[in-house]
């Protein structure tokens, strides 16, 4: 999937658990970064930051291999 800003992307669960990044930080995800459209704000090396949902979330940096395109 090619990444790029404005794309809208969801979070893969079984790509996120036990990743790197999950073992590197508090594990218990969201359930948004699953369920809701996020859209790309930007994109450096393999990672992409991403904002969810329309509440106020804190904008998060995932790897973009464990992003799909939201359908």
């Amino acid at each position: 999937m090619a990444v790029k800003r404005g794309t809208k992307v969801r979070a893969v669960r079984e790509k996120l658990e036990n990743s790197l990044e999950a073992k590197a930080s508090d594990s218990r995800f969201s359930p948004y970064i699953f369920e809701t459209k996020g859209e790309v704000l930007e994109t450096k090396g393999d990672y992409a930051l991403v904002k969810f949902g329309q509440v106020p979330t804190p904008n998060i940096w995932l790897r973009i291999d464990q992003l799909e395109e939201f359908k």
